[in-house]
């Protein structure tokens, strides 16, 4: 199965560190969050990898060949020229795919869930998009409806709200686990640009189906700042 990790993101949250190397190679008790990432989906059945680059890109391309001397498939998609976010990081890469639903996985997430399980269910739904979610604090939130299916969004900072299907009713606070399994076909309701996939779904929502896929057991880790960065290694080591 194919999958696509969205490691060009300039890191920014982890301040001074990625001035010097990307927010993909940050060191998880001497391996780096893209290489956990690689070898996490391999082991899930996700063989056939694809990896955007953008910042520090030579240094991307050093540990992606060391990756492929251990054996993993990985073909990669250049953004040094701009970075598209997600959804535009998506889109290019849209050759690589072929006919067959496939697993998009922010480099910087970290977790336990059933990956083929979420893959499973979302074939069995016939969805367009299956986003991975789980109830915890936060800010920025999707919201579900009893079906799981996505009717809107949330800031709780700001107050600001998107609903997408009116008269929705009783809908709840889930937080985006930065994970999808999407089928082709959302290629044909996309278009080349910078936006992110959250913009995407959210705008699809109002005519497709796209559903979520609850994970609130086990773990999941947002490494994208110093602090979370060290949790996910102190419970690495604690999980040895």
């Amino acid at each position: 199965m194919k999958a696509m990790i969205f490691a060009a993101g300039l890191g920014t949250r982890l301040g001074d560190m990625t001035l010097t190397k990307p927010k993909a190679l940050a060191d998880i008790n001497g391996r780096t969050m893209l290489g956990l990432t690689a070898e996490k989906l391999v082991a899930a059945g996700f063989d056939d990898l694809l990896v955007n680059i953008h910042h520090h890109p030579e240094q991307m391309l050093e540990e992606i060949d060391r990756l492929r001397s251990r054996g993993h498939k990985i073909t990669v998609s250049d953004e040094r020229d701009e970075l598209l976010d997600t959804a535009g990081g998506l889109y290019r890469a849209r050759a690589f795919f072929g006919s067959e639903p496939f697993l998009a996985h922010n480099v910087d997430e970290f977790t336990d869930m059933d990956l083929p399980g979420m893959y499973s269910q979302h074939i069995g739904s016939g969805a367009l998009a299956t986003l991975a979610v789980r109830h915890r604090p936060g800010n920025r939130m999707l919201l579900v409806d009893a079906a799981g299916r996505l009717r809107g969004w949330r800031n709780n900072a700001t107050k600001e709200e998107i609903i997408t299907v009116e008269n929705s009713r009783k809908l709840e606070e889930v937080g985006f686990s930065g994970i999808q399994v999407l089928s082709p076909a959302i290629f044909d309701l996309m278009t080349e640009g910078i936006y992110s996939l959250t913009s995407l779904y959210l705008m699809l929502a109002k005519n497709h189906t796209i559903m979520t896929c609850l994970h609130d057991y086990g773990y999941w880790f947002d490494c994208g700042t110093p602090r979370n960065l060290e949790k996910i290694r102190a419970h690495l080591r604690e999980d040895k």
